[in-house]
């Protein structure tokens, strides 16, 4: 019983930061139906910012921690100006191709400037665990559950109550009606970006907390796994991507302690299957009908 415990919390944590992830995914794709396969290439971006602003420049750790959010930011503005903006009105294939191709470009830019070989992780956090009876959690498991739920609570009900998310739901609705209204869909679609490159940025402090090797193809794994939890949630749906991820972890720390190490992936995979096959929407998506 120990042991089931130990994994969940486990997948809890693995889940918390697929979870974190999947939320600029899904922000992304709930306004402007992109799917950002740089994303979790932003992960790998604050990492590496943080072991540059530590080890060469040995900057206080909370002043790294904001200016992690801040380049994580400005990467995301800057790639959706750049690269996302000019194709808005072209076919979403070219949109898909060019989100797989600035992937590749961040991954060889920093395989050329940082190297193949892993940096490690230059932020660390020493708290006492959490004891209940004889489990132990440890305190960045704990941290990692609170920051991604508070997170996903604070972004539902910025999307839902302010004046920049009901602007965020009108683009989502009607891109066209939403310019008409009056309602700047530039910038709105600037801050979306820029929302999701914050938590990806929050999401590779909490990554490297738990994993504390840095390379460039860091964020490649996670981004795909995150963006598998988006999809298995209900791609554009806040809740779903938190439900995703926390399922994904779950089914990945489970088949790895009871089943085998090298199949945790293809289950992770074949509940996505499953899920799809019954409900293409995803777990908390609603179908649509389309006029022909």
């Amino acid at each position: 019983m120990l042991l089931f415990l130990n994994q969940l919390i486990n997948g809890l944590h693995v889940g918390a930061i697929y979870a974190l992830i999947a939320l600029g995914y899904t922000m992304v794709y709930g306004i402007v139906r992109l799917i950002n396969f740089a994303h979790g290439d932003i992960l790998m971006v604050g990492a590496y910012t943080a072991v540059v602003l530590i080890t060469m420049l040995h900057l206080p750790v909370l002043l790294v921690i904001i200016l992690v959010l801040l380049v994580c930011v400005l990467f995301g503005v800057l790639i959706e100006r750049v690269a996302y903006k000019p194709l808005r009105n072209s076919p979403r294939i070219s949109s898909l191709i060019t989100a797989i191709g600035v992937s590749m470009l961040l991954q060889n830019i920093a395989l050329l400037v940082f190297t193949p070989t892993p940096k490690p992780y230059p932020i660390s956090l020493s708290l006492p665990a959490l004891q209940i009876g004889t489990l132990s959690i440890g305190s960045i498991t704990v941290l990692t559950i609170l920051v991604s739920a508070a997170l996903m609570i604070v972004l539902q009900l910025f999307v839902s109550t302010t004046r920049a998310g009901k602007a965020m739901r009108a683009v989502s609705e009607d891109f066209d009606a939403a310019q008409l209204m009056g309602i700047n869909v530039n910038n709105t679609i600037s801050l979306t970006f820029a929302i999701g490159c914050a938590l990806a940025g929050i999401g590779s402090l909490l990554y490297g907390l738990a994993y504390p090797s840095v390379s460039p193809t860091l964020g490649a794994l996670p981004g795909l796994k995150a963006f598998i939890a988006a999809v298995l949630g209900g791609i554009g749906i806040i809740p779903g991507a938190m439900l995703g991820g926390l399922i994904m972890g779950l089914a990945e720390s489970l088949t790895k302690a009871y089943i085998s190490s090298q199949l945790s992936d293809a289950v992770v995979y074949g509940i996505l299957i499953v899920v799809l096959l019954f409900k293409p929407s995803g777990l908390l998506g609603r179908g649509t009908r389309e006029k022909v």
